[in-house]
């Protein structure tokens, strides 16, 4: 059993917690991974907010990590100790229905009690002052130690830096993949992208990549103007602007409407928003923001009967122990910006800090 510092997150609504925990040995078919570095997500913020409808408390939080392999129980041969590696919340295991089909990464070997909060045998490693702690979506990187499922790591290039390429693990893989993956941007084509934060940002650079003609980027605060243009959009609009709805106004920029749109939220107003951008006939809206508990998207069935296409995306639709390695030597060959996405670097016992910065857009 290693004992080690962890934020813990007690109950919803309250400040993350450091505190000492023991993590148990991984059992068969499982890693037990240190820690170097970890990003904050809009994800695990919704399930401290206590809004996550599979948020259970006590619990480890934190899904984009990066560290190195610290022992390996019975039954692995993926990976060994010394090994760099992004732990994944998508696993693949290559044997479900979900993995063989090509047009799908939603692997769901473990998804029941990932879900739960648990292991794949029922049992969580985590422990502190004597009470059995929840991991979270099968990686739980807010902690100096973590286990995790065999087939949720993913073995990377060992010179990346983890500082960096933890981002990878769900932000920047997610935006970039709905544009190439899930939309299939095609080149001379426009686009629209609705939220201008870490994902928005990685699928501006997606349809850069695809060979956009024109990104066209949407935010309300117009503080992230700036940072979306280094990344190729042409222009950017707030919606507050406009006495107008947003869609009349984008359609009117573009003739009609764009080919693409991306909604980089959660908000179920701006899905709406995004389908209805898009061009009569051939327009594609894709759903990469994660909605709240029982919120419910709306339109006029006509929008979809006059050819537009609503799509979603998790993870970008990448196959996880397949391309998330690629993804990182994309990186380290200079073909996607990684760096560019980080803001700030804070010690660990400062993560409340970090959670703080996201909240105020920072």
């Amino acid at each position: 059993v290693i004992k080690c510092k962890a934020a813990v997150a007690w109950e919803a609504g309250k400040p993350l917690s450091f505190e000492e925990v023991e993590v148990a040995p991984p059992k068969a078919h499982e890693v037990r991974i240190k820690i170097v570095a970890s990003a904050v997500c809009h994800t695990d913020a919704y399930t401290l907010s206590g809004a996550d409808p599979e948020g259970c408390f006590p619990v480890i939080l934190g899904h984009e990590g990066g560290g190195i392999v610290e022992s390996v129980g019975e039954g692995v041969t993926k990976v060994k100790p010394g090994d760099t590696v992004i732990p994944l919340y998508i696993p693949q295991c290559g044997e479900c229905k979900f993995c063989k089909n090509p047009q799908t990464n939603l692997c769901q070997k473990i998804r029941i009690t990932q879900g739960k909060g648990l292991m794949p045998d029922g049992t969580s490693r985590f422990t502190c002052k004597g009470k059995q702690i929840y991991h979270f979506m099968g990686t739980s990187t807010f902690s100096e130690y973590t286990v995790v499922a065999d087939i949720s790591v993913a073995k990377i290039d060992a010179a990346a830096p983890l500082d960096k390429v933890c981002l990878l693990g769900c932000g920047i893989s997610t935006g970039y993949g709905a544009a190439l993956n899930t939309a299939k941007v095609e080149p001379g084509s426009t686009c629209a992208v609705f939220g201008l934060g870490a994902v928005g940002l990685a699928v501006i650079m997606g349809c850069k990549t695809a060979g956009a003609s024109r990104i066209i980027g949407i935010d309300l605060n117009k503080d992230k103007f700036a940072k979306a243009k280094e990344f190729g959009a042409a222009e950017c609009i707030s919606p507050q602007d406009f006495k107008k709805p947003i869609q009349e106004v984008l359609m009117e920029m573009t003739d009609g409407g764009v080919d693409y749109s991306f909604e980089c939220i959660g908000n179920v107003g701006v899905m709406r928003a995004a389908l209805e951008a898009c061009h009569k006939g051939w327009g594609v809206s894709v759903i990469v923001g994660v909605a709240g508990v029982g919120q419910e998207i709306s339109t006029r069935p006509f929008q979809l009967v006059t050819g537009r296409t609503w799509k979603g995306t998790a993870f970008g639709g990448w196959k996880s122990v397949d391309n998330v390695p690629k993804l990182v030597n994309d990186y380290m060959a200079k073909k996607i910006k990684v760096d560019e996405f980080v803001t700030h670097t804070l010690p660990f016992d400062k993560i409340n800090e970090a959670f703080e910065l996201m909240h105020a857009g920072k």
